[in-house]
């Protein structure tokens, strides 16, 4: 569906990019099929790596496979998101690996890997029309739990996808407003510099 989250550029970027935004409101009629599915994770593992270690691993919960496990990881999530993210017909476990596969020693750059590998999924959801939420808000220790997660592995975000919906599903008033507004984002003088922090870059 249109939405009126299309970023505002200063400078000409892909159109992928400023169509990606982050939703609340999903379409709970629309499952994704599991091809749509499969492509958002082929995306990811084709994201760079340091040593090309892939220290990521999804656990994904299709409502429309199992509803008891999408049941399971909603609960773990806080009551705010729960709100929201019912509607979403899949949640995704994304999970990081802390230490190298070869010699157990920590990996270099983990987090940063797996959020690279999340932003090539990101996109190519985008790119297939299908919408993505990324939630920090949930039990780790339960998440890990429901999931299965090995001890190696530690839980980053939840995500939400599907297709996005009309706001005027979501149970809260803030959310309905959050819906409509247009993104916004810091200057690109407040975080690129040049040569030198704090000059920022013309």
């Amino acid at each position: 569906m249109s939405h009126p989250k299309i970023a505002s550029a200063d400078h000409e970027i892909h159109e992928l990019i400023q169509q990606r935004w982050s939703p609340r409101a999903f379409d709970e009629s629309r499952e994704v099929a599991r091809g749509e599915l499969l492509r958002l994770f082929e995306a990811a593992r084709w994201a760079p790596s340091s040593g090309n270690e892939q220290p990521w691993a999804f656990v994904v919960v299709d409502r429309a496979h199992d509803r008891d496990a999408h049941a399971a990881l909603l609960a773990t999530l806080t009551e705010r998101n729960q709100a929201w993210a019912s509607a979403a017909p899949v949640l995704v476990l994304v999970a990081v690996r802390l230490a190298s596969d070869d010699d157990h020693r920590p990996a270099p750059a983990p987090w940063y890997d797996a959020g690279q590998a999340v932003a090539f999924l990101t996109l190519q959801a985008t790119a297939q029309d299908l919408s993505i939420r990324q939630m920090a808000g949930f039990d780790r220790a339960r998440a890990r739990a429901v999931c299965g997660v090995p001890a190696s592995f530690e839980p980053a975000v939840v995500m939400a996808i599907g297709y996005a919906g009309d706001p005027a599903t979501l149970a809260l008033d803030r959310h309905r407003q959050a819906e409509r507004q247009p993104r916004a984002r810091r200057p690109m003088q407040e975080f690129v510099f040049e040569a030198r922090w704090g000059q920022g870059i013309a």
